[in-house]
């Protein structure tokens, strides 16, 4: 062998053993994605958390790095997540024995039985795992050691052999990986009351709508401090392409596509708006030079109160083409009135036309004065009279309809980075033919916006009817970016009939 032959087979060996060594590391190697590191904050937050995301985007690695910081108490520097400063005993749970060994296990221990080389690492394994009966290789349970010198436990279950199997004991933490029924899941929760344990779930929504998806997306007010989520597409892993990305995509069948990809539940026919949300992206960069001063602008407002959303959405309409262009919104509750009205003064402007539902018409409780009056005394330009068409009804369908047609045409767009409006778009849906009218507060706030659009006013203040225009201009094909606040001024817009 050649001095330079065996120069590189020395290379190579090195290679390998700093890739074993590397593969060794885990927890202590793990460096969360932004969407990730949202996860485990939320874990300080609430106690219950559902991780919802398409395939093989890093859900199930960031349950299992979860899962082995709170067996080995090697919490990175930073960590602004749930912590135990003991030894603690932990549940991981699948579909199936198969299934939670090919995967939860396969995360935590390493593939086979080559432990060390998952998220644990090597030197907290105490011992050897005790291998479950009746699933090759499958894992009983693992004992770890916690840096506090005592002893983690970590249990592998699975939901195949029912509640029944999983009643009695007391744990600290439990992960869930891919989605259990309702009463599964609700055993689970209750094995953690002792300690107020957190539990959390990885899953890609392939089931759609169910009741524990529900528990969190349609999660009542007066529980929302328990509980939370977080949405993780393909569009928020960062080493992936665009190229990479959109191949992906592509090697899904259509109807899959959003549950795969972006973490939408697959709600079937249920669904309101169908259309694949890359249509009707925008990104604010692609527009150099703002919006054009001739085109007129519009908000919407959805009123709320302490524990339900304010919300408003912003629309810039670009009448040759007939299409909209939303660039802005706002969602919060808990807030006092004053924040809000703080926001939307800084945001929308004195003169941007603030579209607004008949509930606007109610008195409040402290001052007596109307929702709407209230906030035109605060400087909004509240429409004279609330969302409704030019006939003075104020269906939601037509107004369903309508957007649903702007969107297929390519006459709506939406900006790309509005995460809270999106969250929306993907889980509005209907069952038994009626709307579910759940965390749907932005899409309400667009839907009195368009019904609203002949009030909507350029810079100069005029207002026109709308014209309908099916082919898109050569002026929409760019995108909006740094759009000026309103200043014009100039009396109310008054409606034309």
């Amino acid at each position: 062998m050649s001095s330079r032959e065996e120069q590189l087979a020395e290379l190579h060996a090195l290679m390998e053993q700093l890739a074993d060594a590397k593969a060794r590391l885990g927890c202590r190697g793990y460096r969360p994605f932004p969407k990730q590191q949202e996860f485990h904050r939320l874990g300080a937050a609430v106690r219950e958390r559902l991780f919802i995301a398409g395939n093989q985007l890093g859900k199930t690695f960031a349950g299992a790095n979860e899962a082995a910081l709170h067996a080995t108490g090697l919490y990175p520097e930073g960590w602004d997540g749930r912590r135990f400063d003991r030894p603690t005993v932990g549940w991981v749970t699948g579909l199936s024995g198969e299934q939670t060994r090919d995967n939860a296990q396969r995360l935590l221990l390493g593939r086979g039985r080559d432990y060390g080389t998952g998220a644990l690492p090597s030197d907290t394994l105490i011992g050897s795992p005790q291998l479950a009966r009746g699933v090759a290789d499958a894992v009983d349970y693992v004992k770890v050691r916690h840096v506090s010198g005592g002893t983690s436990y970590i249990y592998f279950k699975s939901y195949e052999k029912g509640r029944e199997r999983i009643q009695g004991e007391t744990i600290d933490w439990a992960w869930c990986d891919e989605e259990p029924d309702e009463k599964t899941y609700t055993e689970i929760v209750t094995r953690t009351n002792a300690v107020l344990g957190p539990v959390w779930i990885t899953f890609t929504p392939l089931l759609g709508m169910s009741n524990v998806v529900r528990r969190f997306l349609q999660s009542p007010p007066e529980e929302r401090q328990y509980r939370g989520y977080v949405t993780m597409t393909i569009d928020d892993v960062p080493h992936l392409s665009a190229e990479q990305r959109a191949a992906i995509i592509a090697g899904y069948p259509e109807w899959e596509r959003d549950a795969r990809a972006r973490g939408v539940p697959m709600l079937g026919t249920g669904r309101i708006y169908p259309v694949d949300e890359n249509r009707l992206k925008f990104d604010l960069s692609d527009f150099p030079k703002g919006v054009p001063s001739h085109w007129p602008r519009i908000a919407g407002m959805d009123f709320g109160h302490w524990d339900h959303p304010l919300a408003w959405v912003a629309l810039a309409w670009d009448r040759e083409a007939d299409t909209l262009w939303l660039y802005d919104c706002y969602r919060e509750s808990r807030l006092i009135e004053a924040v809000h009205q703080a926001a939307a003064k800084e945001r929308l402007g004195p003169a941007l036309p603030v579209a607004w539902p008949h509930d606007g018409h109610q008195h409040d409780r402290n001052t007596g004065v109307p929702l709407a009056t209230k906030w035109r005394q605060a400087g909004l330009n509240m429409l004279p009279e609330h969302a409704q068409w030019e006939d003075g009804s104020n269906g939601v369908e037509p107004g369903l309809s309508m957007l649903l047609d702007m969107m297929m045409t390519g006459r709506f767009r939406v900006a790309a980075h509005l995460s809270q409006w999106w969250e929306e778009y993907r889980t509005y849906h209907r069952e038994s033919g009626k709307v579910v009218k759940t965390s749907d507060d932005l899409l309400d706030a667009t839907r009195y916006a368009v019904m609203m659009l002949r009030y909507a006013r350029a810079v100069n203040g005029r207002v026109e009817a709308p014209r309908v225009i099916r082919s898109l201009s050569d002026a929409a094909a760019g995108v909006m970016r740094g759009l000026p606040r309103l200043t014009a001024t100039g009396s109310r817009p008054r409606r034309r009939d």
